[in-house]
């Protein structure tokens, strides 16, 4: 019997874009969200002159809806966060847009770029916070559309991963 998984053989489809199909106008697949994502992210001139920047709170539209979806714009001015959270039964696509958001889960954190995306499942618990001294732009994808937003507890700091302690010693 093979172990190799799907992965292990085909790579991360996420990691190539060239094999992404164009977006149906109703997605269905993880891959097609995705796809929708990184369309609505090319098309500068469809989101950028609603972008609003508050430092009292993080701002947020809701950019889109579709059959059993919506799409949201939100900013994120220097030190906003989302605290820790998960999205309930909603799975969802988090694309950053401008600047760089940290990420951060029970597994590690993670420093997400302009263009980073990342895939999550329902009840999927993670932070995001802009760390730097620039703002950020993120666009997020809930399939079915977002009805609760819990919130948990802080994680006690998970130890550093692979990346992490490289860049500890670099």
């Amino acid at each position: 019997m093979n172990s190799d998984s799907d992965l292990q053989i085909a790579g991360d489809i996420l990691e190539v874009p060239h094999l992404l199909q164009p977006p149906r106008e109703h997605p269905a697949t993880v891959a097609e969200f995705v796809g929708l994502a990184r369309s609505i992210a090319a098309d500068r001139a469809q989101w950028e002159h609603l972008v609003q920047y508050d430092a009292t709170t993080r701002w947020y539209h809701r950019l889109r809806t579709g059959p059993g979806y919506e799409v949201w714009l939100l900013s994120w001015v220097p030190g906003q966060g989302s605290g820790p959270h998960d999205h309930g039964r909603s799975s969802g696509v988090l694309t950053v847009l401008d600047g760089t958001l940290t990420e951060r889960t029970g597994r590690g954190t993670r420093a997400l770029e302009a263009g980073a995306q990342r895939v999550f499942a329902p009840r999927y618990v993670h932070e995001v916070v802009n760390d730097t001294l620039e703002p950020a732009i993120s666009l997020h994808v809930y399939y079915p559309g977002l009805t609760e937003m819990p919130m948990h507890a802080p994680q006690c700091s998970a130890p550093a991963t692979y990346d992490e302690a490289d860049a500890l010693t670099a």
